[in-house]
């Protein structure tokens, strides 16, 4: 039992690993930068960023990282409106309340 927890978490953390860059910038970005950046650029429908975001890190990561900050930001929301969690994500939804 303990083996398979390890080699999951071993999965786990593989696919979270930083790839470099594309070679604007010296340095790696780590998944919520990537994330973040994906997440705004989606918002303000700018593609050139989307796709810069998109090649800072593994599609696995990436998707961790929006599924982090969409759980983050639904927390945050939930306490500033003294709502349940799942209240504010289907409002955000725009789903009725169940």
């Amino acid at each position: 039992m303990w083996t398979r927890l390890r080699e999951s978490c071993a999965r786990v953390f593989r696919s979270l690993r930083l790839e470099p860059d594309s070679g604007k910038d010296s340095g790696t970005h780590n998944l919520f930068e990537a994330a973040a950046v994906y997440v705004s650029a989606r918002a303000a429908d700018d593609q050139e960023r989307i796709d810069e975001a998109s090649g800072w890190v593994s599609p696995e990561a990436l998707s961790f990282g929006v599924s982090e900050l969409a759980c983050r930001a639904v927390l945050t929301l939930a306490r500033e409106r003294e709502e349940s969690p799942q209240a504010v994500a289907r409002a955000l939804l725009g789903l009725p309340t169940a």
